[in-house]
């Protein structure tokens, strides 16, 4: 089997079973492949699946390993819609973090992972960014727990227009190319 710089192979039961997708960039819509997806497998690359079409809902970050049954313990209970390929960035990492919406409020800059902003900074909520450098990914609660959400180079002025029942974040990452 050859393998290519991303690849990612979606399978509609749990344990690998049913038909399967193999994806090898950005998906908005696998309901035209299948009927909905269970499980995974990511050959190569990191990829973020998310709960809705068009890159929209609750997401998650994979990496190359096997996911027999990962959908539910994520919490994508109705599955995985769409997917998005992650490119890997071998630069510098620089983000701008608000504390409201719209890039207002309190605002900081960062150019490495942070695990809880209100420690770091006295900030107590993260409602929008500007990604300068990078790709990142941001988190409910502190120390990289909690739901997800990714972000690529560019102004994210709200968080609830990208689908996500959570708008406030406390920890963020920088995704390296560890994949």
């Amino acid at each position: 089997m050859v393998l290519f710089s991303h690849q990612i192979i979606l399978f509609e039961e749990r344990n690998f079973q049913g038909r399967s997708y193999e994806c090898m960039s950005d998906c908005a819509d696998m309901s035209s492949y299948l009927s909905r997806c269970q499980s995974c497998r990511v050959e190569s690359g990191c990829f973020m699946v998310y709960e809705r079409t068009n890159f929209m809902g609750n997401q998650y970050f994979m990496r190359r390993g096997e996911y027999p049954d990962y959908m539910n313990l994520m919490g994508l209970s109705s599955g995985v819609k769409s997917c998005r390929m992650i490119s890997m960035h071998r630069g510098q990492f620089r983000i701008k973090i608000f504390e409201r919406e719209n890039l207002g409020g309190q605002m900081n800059e960062l150019m490495d992972d942070c695990d809880d902003i209100m420690e770091r900074f006295g900030m107590s909520e993260c409602m929008s960014c500007q990604v300068m450098e990078g790709h990142w990914l941001l988190f409910e609660q502190p120390n990289h727990r909690g739901r997800m959400v990714y972000v690529r180079p560019g102004e994210h002025r709200s968080f609830r227009e990208m689908g996500m029942s959570i708008t406030r974040f406390m920890s963020m990452r920088r995704i390296t190319d560890s994949c």
